[in-house]
């Protein structure tokens, strides 16, 4: 009875929808240890994901989610563009995955938009000084995160200054800069399939806005420290990673709450969804969590998921400072300045975090981006970290790396154990 309890106390208070998908979810589990096999309703196309489903198609994504089979990285593959004098703090890549936008701590080169084929470097936002930003085109101090809508209309990217400025992606011409709040913005993320745009902030809260009709819609109050991380897909929700309150937010705009989940032991720095119930995050105590939005405990724990330096006698975990995961998969990456990049699986059901391939990269990893198909990986690289100056690697370049990724997709339909 007693682990009974525990467990019912573990689980989260569902919504209608969220029961009939866990509902599904044990459906097809149950069929699949019977043997049983039916042919499933949607199909990944063979070279990648298929596009999220809107909002209210949780359960015909069940059969959505596929399995991947990649083969190591060759270093001498990866191609590195090179534009920013200072570090790349944030990046995104255009639906059509035929763009990177990528920003740094410049001062004077603040957004630059790159071809992915040539990697040629097509259009750059030049910044200027603090106080002068109604007068120059690009931000007057550093951008710390950047978000692109679906339909690849949009841009906005937000800066150490509080603002939060929009783009057209196309030409990139500022149309508007939104203000509000009242310490440096550290996130943003569209909502798939709409121009809702959530942003999060050093000023401890979320703030929704509608970049079609340039307007403020509300602001959510919760986390006990600074934002640090924040993302969204097809559903009206968003999720947060709370900085040192230990704590990573979902955040139901609709009703108005929010569900709690605590894991990590340190300032909890990045995070990403994976699909519309499973989300991963990373900390500066190095460990990597897996989560299902239904449990306020990780599924999965990686601790030094980087392993650990020693640095003046003290041995300490490398920092996770970037998370990415290809939407709808098993395939996760991390980032820290531990001189490489790590590819990772969600096994048995996202139950299990298994470490595949390590990619050589030196210096801090700010911002991690699969492309939409999985056929390649971004990578902002930086001599210091995208939120401070604690340490300094010399021999790293200001630089982005675009990483070929080789593949196969070996399986879909529902989570099954032994898939890779």
């Amino acid at each position: 009875r007693r682990r009974e309890a525990a467990a019912a106390e573990e689980e989260v208070e569902e919504t209608p929808q969220e029961k009939k998908l866990r509902l599904a979810k044990q459906y097809l589990e149950e069929l699949r240890q019977l043997g049983e096999s039916r042919p499933a309703p949607a199909r990944p196309a063979p070279h990648g994901p298929s596009p999220d489903p809107g909002e209210g198609s949780e359960a015909a994504q069940l059969n959505m989610l596929f399995f991947l089979q990649v083969q190591p990285p060759d270093p001498a593959s990866i191609r590195v563009l090179r534009g920013h004098q200072l570090p790349v703090t944030c990046l995104v890549i255009s639906p059509d995955n035929r763009f990177i936008f990528s920003a740094s701590k410049d001062g004077s080169l603040i957004k630059c938009k790159w071809e992915v084929d040539s990697g040629k470097r097509l259009c750059v936002v030049p910044g200027g000084k603090k106080g002068t930003e109604e007068r120059h085109m690009g931000h007057a101090s550093q951008v710390l995160c950047m978000a692109i809508s679906s339909d690849g209309k949009y841009l906005a990217t937000g800066d150490r200054n509080k603002l939060i400025m929009i783009w057209d992606a196309a030409t990139c011409k500022r149309l508007h800069i939104f203000t509000g709040h009242r310490d440096a913005v550290s996130g943003l993320s569209f909502r798939k399939g709409t121009h809702q745009l959530y942003s999060a902030s050093h000023d401890r809260c979320v703030k929704v806005w509608d970049v079609a009709e340039n307007a403020y819609v509300e602001t959510l109050f919760g986390h006990q420290d600074v934002i640090t991380g924040l993302d969204s897909l097809s559903r009206e929700c968003c999720v947060t990673a709370g900085g040192r309150d230990g704590t990573v937010r979902l955040w139901k705009i609709p009703e108005e709450s929010q569900l709690v989940f605590s894991g990590h032991q340190g300032s909890i720095d990045c995070i990403q969804l994976i699909n519309e119930e499973h989300m991963v995050s990373g900390a500066d105590d190095g460990s990597l969590a897996l989560w299902g939005l239904t449990k306020k405990k990780p599924l999965a724990l990686a601790r030094q998921a980087h392993g650990v330096q020693d640095g003046q006698g003290l041995e300490q975990p490398y920092w996770i400072s970037a998370v990415a995961a290809l939407r709808n998969s098993d395939l996760l990456a991390t980032g820290s300045h531990s001189g490489s990049v790590k590819l990772w699986k969600s096994g048995e059901g996202f139950r299990k975090l298994e470490h595949l391939w390590d990619i050589p990269l030196v210096g801090f990893v700010n911002s991690l981006k699969f492309s939409a198909t999985g056929d390649f990986l971004v990578a902002g690289i930086g001599q210091e970290h995208r939120l401070g100056r604690w340490w300094r690697i010399k021999e790293a370049k200001n630089c982005i790396c675009i990483i070929p990724l080789k593949q196969k997709t070996t399986a879909s339909g529902p989570e099954s154990p032994g898939s890779s």
